[in-house]
């Protein structure tokens, strides 16, 4: 089965490492790589590294939902949970909707390393709007 194409990622998405290796209008995922880059002052990953990973699988899941009826889906909130601490190593990422209705969707992700534990999980409320133009 093929996979929808998608703009290619946005400069500060690419930035964070975050690499999509699935995305459909039921699931996205992929990984992070996560190193010195994405630490805070004291030597742990910053939280809006997660933020932005869960934002960005999310909302491109939702997009391709609505894309064939002329539509895209923006973030109106983001409730990232920041379970554990990691200093590096790869997370994988699994975006998938709690619910997809004609005006809002609502999406879960979760944040887990290579050994399964839990790092982070993410709900965005998104709203679908028409593409531009």
């Amino acid at each position: 089965m093929s996979q929808p194409e998608r703009p290619a990622a946005s400069a500060f998405v690419a930035a964070t490492g975050f690499e999509v290796t699935e995305a459909t209008g039921t699931r996205v995922a992929g990984h992070v790589e996560l190193g010195p880059d994405q630490h805070t002052p004291w030597g742990v990953v910053h939280g809006g590294l997660y933020c932005t990973v869960v934002e960005s699988a999310a909302s491109i899941g939702a997009s391709l939902a609505v894309r064939e009826s002329g539509q895209f889906a923006v973030g109106v909130n983001n409730s990232t949970d920041f379970l554990r601490s990691v200093t590096g190593g790869r997370l994988d990422v699994v975006a998938e909707p709690v619910q997809q209705g004609r005006t809002q969707q609502l999406w879960q992700v979760s944040l887990t390393r290579e050994d399964g534990k839990l790092v982070a999980r993410g709900q965005v409320r998104l709203q679908n709007v028409p593409l531009p133009g």
